[in-house]
This record gives C-alpha cells, structure tokens and sequence, in this order.
C-alpha cells in the first residue's frame, strides 16, 4: 500500500525553516517509507527553490503570497480542502504557528521567543506592545496546534523540555534535530592564523538583529579586546530592522566610531555563505533565545573555533566544543574570545570537537527519521 503526504509550508518564512524544507526533500527518499506522493503548499519564492522530483508536488494559491489575513484564512479554512482533494493520509506543519490542525498531522516547533518570559518581556521595551501582543498570542496558537497534533515535532531536548513546561504532558513527541549541508562539511578554511600583529584576527557573527541576539554587546566586547591591544574584527552578517538595529548602530557609534573594528553586511545568500565562514578566524554566536541554532552548527560543520552564548539549546548542541559566555554581559564576552585569541591548543582542540560534532547533524539522517515517522504514524492510524 503507498501513501500520500501532504507538507504545509505556506508560512514558513525564517531561514531555518526554508533550509529545513529544502534539506529534506533534497535527499528524502519516500519511496523507501512506502510514500508515493509529497504533497506541498508554499509560497511561489519557496517552491522555486525546491528541486523538480517525480513525486513531489508542488501547489501554489494566491492567498499564500498575500498579508498574514490572507495566509491564516487560507489555512484555517481552505488547506483541509486541499489536503482531502489529492487524497493526502497525512499533514506535516512546519510551524507549531498554524491554525489548522489536520487528523492525523505532525506538527514542528520552531519558536522559542513565545516561551521563554525573560525574552518575550524585551518586547514591553520597545515604542509599540503590537511585537510583544503577538508573540504572546501565538503561545496560545502553538500550544494548541501542539496538544491537538497526532505527534510534536522538537529540534532540540532543550525546545522540548521548556515547552512541554507550557504545554502539560504530550501524547506524543519527537525530537529530530535539522541537518547542516555538505557544503559547509567540505569546505576548509581558507585564512591562516595571522603570524604577527599587524594582521587583523578576524572573528565572525551570522544572524539578523532581533532582541535576543546582542550584537551591542559582542561590539562592546570587541572595543574592550582592541583596548587590550588585540588586532581584533568583527563582522556581523545578516542584515536587520527596527530596535535592534538601532542598537547595534549606537554601539558602534559608541564604541567604534571611525569603523576600525566593525563591519555590519546585511543578509547574505545561502550558497555564499560557506566561503564566509572558511574566511572567518573565530566565529561568536550571542544569541540568548534560539530553538535550533542553523548558524551554529554551520559554524561547527565549517570547523571554526568558536565562543559562544551558555544560554537555551547552545550547550545541547556545541558541548564541550566551544568556550561559552554570558551573552549579555560584554565583560564575559570579552574573556571568552580572549582565550581564543591567546590560546592556539583551545583554538585547535574547539575547531576539532566542532567539526567532529558536527558530523552526527545529516539533512539525509533528518529526512530518514521524519518520513520513517510519518510511515508509522499512518500506518498506526489505518492500523495496518
């Protein structure tokens, strides 16, 4: 007997989701779980980026391109529609946001922010209670999408222990981690450690600007280091709006004035960005609220030395593989590069345990677990 998936995918928006999405079906291999069809509703920009497969199929519809109205209408009331036409047995949401929850469905969590009070409070902070309103809505709507999904999908133990504290106890949940692309695992770095001083250590941060991720502060750090004599840079890549934008700039026109140490670039392609990090001597991440951290693990798989934020799932995921700081204290951050910078061993021994780490993230094991767990729950459901 062959079954048919259907993939709601018309919300998903963030790079970790459109990376997700594009990563399994790359490799996905459905005929092995006796899948004959996947079926996938996304936005026309998403669906260009996913390759042609002689079971995949690809739907489009108008109200998936439209403002958030439009896309929870479609989704509420029209996906199930689409799902019961194509005769799909099961419906994988890629977000734990959605509205409608299909029987019987794997739902995925994504977001962190909604859960984690000390985060969501940042948003009280700013001009307008609109940000903070909605993050606080959609715990409700994830909470339920969750308690009503056939099994809850977590990318990391860390994600799943601090919502279940929101949601009560589960009938069922998993936890599949993403995977991190062949391209950043085969790619050496490409810039030596500077032999003398006057040669710039250059020291790398991925990731937009949001409230949780602390650019400010790694900038603060970088003036502390370049006071010390440290022949320090620091990149942040990714682009970014609104607060904490603004943040980042003042700190810079604080800090760095004349932009001897900083470089802000705003959000740079996927495919460029392996040879970004091959070029980067450290890489920092100081994010303090994340669900699965993709720039991370791309770091890892790139082989980098890494400081990094002792906050969420950071520690779950790097290990004993970085040297950790307190994300919001530019004090912290300043100690844990500088014994990056001073020690070649730890440098040595945290790219190593990274890049060997980082061999246990597979889009082809992400994949195989997820369509292995959509054959059981089908299966389990037509009780066969």
């Amino acid at each position: 007997m062959k079954f048919k998936v259907a993939i709601d995918a018309s919300r998903a928006r963030s790079g970790g989701a459109i990376s997700h999405l594009i990563g399994i079906i790359n490799v996905a291999q459905p005929l092995d779980y006796e899948i004959s069809e996947v079926h996938i509703w996304a936005s026309s920009k998403l669906s260009s980026l996913l390759p042609s497969k002689s079971w995949l199929v690809i739907h489009h519809h108008s109200f998936i391109e439209k403002n958030i109205f439009f896309q929870m209408f479609w989704q509420l009331f029209l996906l199930r529609w689409e799902i019961k036409k194509n005769n799909c047995d099961i419906l994988l949401s890629l977000d734990a946001g959605t509205l409608y929850v299909h029987k019987p469905s794997v739902v995925m969590s994504r977001d962190m922010l909604s859960f984690e009070s000390s985060e969501i409070n940042r948003y009280l902070s700013v001009k307008t209670i609109i940000p903070w309103l909605r993050l606080y809505l959609l715990r409700f709507v994830q909470i339920n999408s969750l308690k009503k999904a056939t099994v809850a999908l977590f990318l990391t133990n860390y994600a799943a222990q601090t919502i279940l504290k929101w949601t009560g106890p589960l009938s069922n949940y998993r936890i599949i981690p993403h995977g991190v692309g062949s391209d950043f695992k085969n790619i050496d770095l490409s810039n030596p450690w500077p032999v003398d001083d006057s040669t710039p250590i250059r020291c790398l941060y991925v990731s937009n600007t949001a409230l949780y991720k602390h650019q400010w502060h790694v900038v603060e750090a970088f003036h502390l280091l370049r006071k010390e004599g440290f022949n320090v840079i620091i990149e942040f890549v990714g682009g970014g709006s609104g607060e904490s934008r603004k943040k980042l700039e003042l700190a810079i026109n604080n800090f760095d004035p004349d932009r001897k140490f900083t470089i802000v670039n705003e959000f740079l392609e996927k495919r460029k960005l392996p040879v970004k990090l091959s070029q980067a001597h450290i890489f920092v991440f100081a994010s303090s609220c994340e669900n699965m951290p993709n720039t991370l693990l791309e770091a890892m798989a790139v082989g980098l030395p890494i400081a990094c934020s002792n906050r969420g799932p950071m520690p779950e995921v790097l290990k004993d593989a970085g040297v950790y700081f307190e994300p919001e204290n530019p004090q912290s951050i300043y100690t844990a590069v500088k014994s990056l910078l001073e020690d070649s061993e730890l440098r040595k021994k945290s790219s190593e345990k990274a890049k060997a780490l980082s061999l246990a993230y597979s889009w082809e094991r992400c994949s195989d677990e997820t369509f292995q767990l959509l054959q059981e729950i089908i299966k389990k459901q037509n009780k066969l």
